[in-house]
């Protein structure tokens, strides 16, 4: 388990169906009675605080008879919640269509094939998907690192851009649809996603381009009524001041390093989860 929290701290693992699947089979790996297991739980859950997959599928193993079962029921539900957003997403678009997408929500970041990239996914195989723009997605750069790797893994026409550039090709280029994934969904539909997202969807309201969170159910948090109460991860300053080994920012300077924002449901046009599309007024329950 601790070599898993480590995984999952460093983002060696990340991606939140992932490490909800990941903490699952960590907790699997637990040996030594009840209180050795409660331990372990409690520091899985401590190495991410923002994804509410994490916590969600350790307390599902906590309360199993069998733990390694659980884990694996863990992992088939992702199977297929991913290949059926991928269906619901894909229904919203009409073919000829530009998309445009932001971090990294493929097979890379769930136990199959994804959350919005399987929308993205699937809608090329329907014939639809004219292109697709990724975000690079700084600091981490999950887009141009992972997503454009699984593009092209799947022949999807895509153009790699930096975040700053999402605005101003909304401008000058028809775009049909952004779709991002979540790491947490408040009750009332404020999502919390990789810092930077909550900018794209304020760009997208202004030229009228349908904004999409695609994520399983398990990224729904009932206990928390809006986004206000979801907890933002800070972290390492280090991830800001370089690019890999290499420093771009002179020593000393200050650093502010929240890995997630919250984007307001009313800037939402639609969460899709394996159980639906819902629109405001969300109605999870």
């Amino acid at each position: 388990p601790a070599s898993v929290a480590r995984a999952i701290a460093s983002m060696a693992l990340r991606g939140a169906p992932l490490i909800g699947c990941a903490a699952a089979f960590g907790m699997a790996l637990s040996k030594g009675g009840r209180r050795r297991l409660e331990k372990d739980a409690a520091l899985l859950k401590a190495s991410r605080p923002t994804a509410v997959a994490l916590a969600w599928a350790v307390d599902r193993c906590l309360k199993a008879p069998d733990i390694e079962a659980e884990a694996r029921l863990i992992f088939d539900e992702d199977l297929a919640a991913g290949r059926r957003m991928g269906t619901l997403g894909a229904a919203l678009l009409k073919p000829g269509a530009t998309a445009m997408t932001y971090c990294n929500t493929g097979a890379l970041a769930t136990a199959g094939v994804g959350t919005a990239f399987a929308v993205l996914r699937q809608s090329h195989r329907d014939g639809k998907l004219r292109r697709v723009y990724a975000c690079e997605t700084r600091p981490y750069l999950q887009g141009s690192r992972l997503t454009m790797w699984e593009l092209k893994r799947e022949g999807i026409p895509s153009v790699l851009i930096t975040d700053n550039m999402a605005a101003a090709l909304m401008a000058r280029e028809s775009i049909d649809a952004v779709f991002v994934g979540a790491d947490r969904i408040a009750a009332n539909g404020d999502t919390a996603n990789k810092i930077g997202t909550y900018a794209l969807a304020i760009a997208a309201r202004h030229h009228a381009i349908p904004f999409y969170v695609v994520a399983p159910d398990s990224t729904i948090d009932r206990t928390l009524t809006d986004g206000k109460r979801i907890p933002i991860e800070e972290r390492d300053p280090g991830e800001v001041t370089r690019i890999g080994s290499r420093r771009i920012a002179p020593e000393g300077v200050a650093v502010r390093h929240p890995a997630f924002d919250v984007t307001p449901n009313a800037l939402i046009t639609a969460i899709i989860t394996e159980r639906g599309v819902f629109k405001v007024p969300y109605r999870f329950l």
